[in-house]
């Protein structure tokens, strides 16, 4: 099965400029465009089944577009001029409702809402009536990988550059992501600054600017591999973001921007 996905990007601007009206001049970013004050969003929409033996696409890209303009727009502009409380995600399902017949043969798969470059609503068919939020974070920190059930020269040979004795640090980013209905009027799984806080007081404050090797308790058997972060992480959060409506879903870690390790269980 092919899975194919387009990313629509548009604004909500504070006058009501009916730019929808108008063919796109800049569609890279994003049409209606942003003119000033406004909302700016992008609508990842993800398609799954077979090609089209004709055209040898899923579905035209284009097509995507035209309908999530035609549909899905106009019910954003709706809401946040006259149903703000509507917003996140009851509107998401909604739109996955009018979206997903919208392209047959091809099936909707997931919606993903980008709010700001790191915090998303997410709709998956076999996930409904759930929501997954997430939201990036980012720490520095040091580490050493070295294994002590082996010899210098296997530890050499295995981590490479990486078991240098002084260690060496990277910018972490990491997403953390829960899954549930949302419990507020804000249409959000979490109220987010309380989020935010539980993250910075479990993990960052615990990790940035660290030794992980050497001060962080976690990692005094354990080495700190991305891996094992992201693994430590989501064990560290798991207890702390539990409830009646929301759990956590998964924590991805970024190592650098082409390597990074998600971890669920």
């Amino acid at each position: 099965m092919f899975r194919l996905t387009r990313e629509v990007r548009f604004a909500i601007n504070a006058a009501d400029d009916r730019p929808l009206d108008r063919p796109p001049t800049n569609s890279y970013a994003g049409y209606p465009s942003l003119n000033g004050l406004g909302h700016y969003f992008t609508l990842a929409v993800t398609l799954a089944g077979d090609l089209n033996p004709d055209s040898h696409y899923l579905e035209n890209i284009k097509q995507i577009d035209q309908t999530v303009r035609q549909l899905a727009i106009p019910l954003f502009d709706n809401t946040i001029r006259h149903n703000p409380s509507h917003f996140g995600a009851p509107l998401l399902a909604e739109i996955f409702d009018l979206l997903q017949n919208a392209w047959p043969p091809a099936k909707l798969e997931s919606l993903t809402l980008s709010l700001s470059p790191f915090l998303s609503l997410s709709l998956h068919a076999t996930e409904r009536p759930m929501t997954r939020l997430s939201q990036k974070f980012e720490f520095a920190a040091s580490h050493r990988l070295h294994n002590p059930a082996l010899s210098d020269e296997q530890n050499r040979q295995t981590f490479g550059k990486c078991n240098n004795p002084h260690g060496h640090g990277h910018n972490y980013e990491l997403q953390v992501t829960l899954i549930g209905t949302p419990a507020n009027n804000s249409g959000l799984l979490i109220d987010i600054p309380a989020f935010e806080q539980t993250v910075a007081e479990t993990v960052i404050n615990r990790f940035d600017h660290k030794n992980l090797n050497l001060q962080v308790p976690e990692f005094q058997n354990e080495i700190p591999s991305v891996e094992n972060i992201a693994r430590v992480i989501y064990r560290l959060l798991k207890p702390k973001l539990q409830s009646d409506r929301t759990k956590l879903a998964s924590v991805t870690v970024w190592e650098t921007p082409k390597t990074w390790c998600e971890y669920s269980e």
